[in-house]
């Protein structure tokens, strides 16, 4: 599995531009891999399902979504996924900053259907399922914008924002919105202090991280701590503190002709044996196989 399509968490790429705020991504993974790291950003998504099936985590929930499905994400929502069955799973992602939707004035459209749609007040269901004609329409204009997307027809940046609206529309029309602007449950304070811990890992992965360091943050003892973060996303913290560097080392290996050794020390592996052993386990080939593939 290509660990480069993987997000950070806290996420930090961009997704388009100032002008044009989102992106769509189409990927491919294998069985039982780890379609998505825990993550967050503060754009809003949606993830469709286009072949194969996906265990998908949103906070502290999990559910299965199908193929036809689509999962949406409120931004800050902390989610993961996982690719379930035989066949791997293929996916479809666009990520926005809703800020795109905005009017140049307040107006009626801002005022009732944007600002709502920020605040999670007025939102989407975390799944949409082709179950009732509302949703069908609602998946159907997702599958539009991805199209014009990758297109790139002339006029498509227009057709993406229209459908969007539409879609909000036929929220509105469907009965459909629901509110998840309430906080301060148990969950929200779990999701709160696992931001927390993943954000110091973030800024300090090229540097050896111990376990009392991050437990310490919350604080809890080194067993609750490890229980926790295992609970929360699904693997240990050196787990996922090595996957985290492995995305990091991917991208040098990608984007520059560093020696591998000096790309491991970089990324917080001072063993370029352990290093590669790692690198084997997240991605299924070995550093300087990656560079060839890439190539």
């Amino acid at each position: 599995m290509d660990g480069t399509a993987r997000h950070l968490l806290k996420e930090t790429r961009a997704h388009g531009d100032d002008r044009f705020p989102l992106a769509v991504y189409k990927l491919f993974y294998s069985a039982g891999s780890h379609v998505l790291d825990t993550h967050w950003h503060p754009e809003a998504e949606f993830f469709y399902v286009v072949e194969g099936e996906v265990l998908f985590q949103v906070d502290t929930d999990f559910f299965p979504v199908k193929a036809g499905e689509a999962v949406y994400l409120d931004g800050g929502d902390i989610h993961a996924g996982y690719a379930r069955g035989d066949a791997g799973c293929r996916f479809e992602a666009l990520v926005i900053d809703l800020a795109f939707l905005a009017s140049g004035g307040f107006d009626v459209v801002q005022e009732q259907v944007v600002l709502p749609l920020i605040e999670k007040k007025r939102t989407f269901p975390r799944i949409i399922r082709p179950d009732s004609e509302g949703e069908r329409r609602i998946l159907d204009l997702i599958g539009t914008i991805m199209n014009a997307y990758e297109a790139e027809s002339p006029g498509f940046e227009p057709l993406v924002k229209g459908c969007l609206y539409l879609a909000l529309a036929e929220l509105a029309q469907a009965g459909l919105q629901v509110d998840r602007s309430g906080g301060g449950s148990l969950d929200s304070v779990k999701v709160e202090r696992l931001k927390t811990v993943i954000g110091y890992i973030q800024e300090h992965f090229q540097r050896p991280l111990r376990i009392k360091e991050l437990a310490d943050l919350l604080p809890m003892s080194e067993g609750q701590f490890c229980r926790f973060f295992k609970t929360m996303t699904g693997k240990t913290p050196i787990e996922y503190i090595n996957s985290f560097r492995i995305r990091q080392a991917t991208e040098l290996i990608r984007q520059t002709d560093r020696k591998l050794s000096d790309i491991a020390l970089d990324t917080g592996f001072d063993n370029i044996s352990y290093f590669s052993k790692v690198f084997r386990n997240e991605t299924g080939y070995s550093p300087s196989d990656y560079r060839k593939r890439d190539r």
